[in-house]
């Protein structure tokens, strides 16, 4: 028997035996970038899922104290009904096969969908500030920490090419700008992945809000460059704009008055949209080379054009942009089309 098949049979057993749940049937729902994994379980009732969070590599505990925090905050998150922290098993409302990224891709339109997401941020941000000051902090450390996943992975597995002295100076004063940034930024609860894969389009209360175990209180322009730049689905500046505007009116409609002005909000969105899709190249990167998912490798052009778009924006990013443009633009078609050419396992 597998380790996968194992952990399906435990998840079985833990149904049957300790929930006592007559399930009909059971089926994949879903699986992320992580270790963990989602099962649709099917009984006379109706629908729920389990999250499979195999341990060590997985710990329950984080999803349950963030799961609590958002649901006070009267954020549509999956209710947890049963829980095995031992196990790394949860037994979690169904919120749907729905996300808004395929709802947007079906030609649905983006406003009213957008309009209860950013409701949903603007309270996540504004009414949880209290809350925030239970996580952990987005610092230093752990903004460094994710941009060098760029060099490491993008450039040197991914490009295949290797950086010299001069590049790695200024690719370590760059990272040491945006950490400034990010870290002068109003600090608020930042769910750090709030984006159309994980906003589920549910009713009532839309949307539903998956992925936010990874808490932590940092930047305000986090969670908003993740939805607005969104690394699987583009949408023109000045809808991007218009919706910007519009979320600082809902924050200070909620009494936040940190919310700075339009032109400091929208700063603040660019600049850490570069340290989250540095980020996010070196981690599509890694998903491949490390863990053996090639899907999200699609998704590096569309992530790297925000960043140059916006280092073609702001002077103090100017150097960073021509690097990125002159030495990782022209090798990811290639490096994308030789993982493309290699023959299915």
């Amino acid at each position: 028997m597998s380790h996968d098949d194992a952990r399906l049979a435990l998840v079985l057993d833990w149904l049957a035996r300790d929930v006592r749940l007559d399930v009909e049937r059971i089926e994949p729902a879903s699986s992320d970038a992580s270790f963990r994994r989602y099962f649709r379980v099917f009984h006379r009732r109706g629908t729920l899922v389990v999250m499979d969070a195999p341990p060590p590599r997985e710990d329950v505990r984080p999803y349950i104290k963030v799961s609590g925090m958002l649901e006070a905050l009267g954020i549509h998150v999956p209710r947890i009904h049963e829980s095995d922290e031992r196990r790394g098993l949860l037994l979690l409302e169904d919120l749907g096969a729905t996300p808004y990224l395929s709802r947007l891709k079906a030609g649905a339109d983006p406003e009213a969908l957008y309009g209860d997401a950013l409701d949903a941020l603007a309270d996540i941000q504004a009414r949880g500030r209290e809350a925030a000051s239970a996580l952990a902090p987005y610092d230093r450390e752990v903004l460094l920490r994710e941009m060098t996943l760029m060099p490491e992975w993008l450039c040197g597995r991914h490009l295949q090419i290797e950086l010299t002295r001069e590049e790695r100076q200024l690719l370590a004063g760059s990272f040491e700008l945006l950490i400034r940034e990010a870290l002068a930024q109003p600090q608020v609860f930042v769910h750090r992945d709030y984006h159309s894969r994980n906003l589920m389009v549910v009713e009532p209360r839309n949307p539903g809000v998956l992925d936010f175990q990874d808490a932590l209180r940092g930047p305000i322009g986090y969670d908003l460059v993740s939805l607005l730049k969104d690394c699987y689905i583009a949408w023109p500046r000045e809808r991007v704009t218009r919706w910007l505007s519009a979320y600082r009116g809902r924050l200070l409609a909620r009494g936040a008055h940190w919310a700075g002005s339009d032109a400091e909000l929208t700063r603040w969105l660019d600049v850490i949209g570069v340290q989250r899709h540095l980020k996010v190249l070196g981690i599509f990167a890694r998903l491949w080379y490390r863990d053996g998912k090639p899907g999200y490798l699609a998704d590096l052009p569309l992530t790297l054009r925000y960043v140059l778009e916006t280092c073609a924006a702001y002077p103090e990013l100017a150097e960073l942009g021509r690097f990125l443009e002159s030495r990782v633009a022209p090798e990811l078609a290639r490096a994308n089309a030789r993982v493309a050419a290699q023959p299915a396992a």
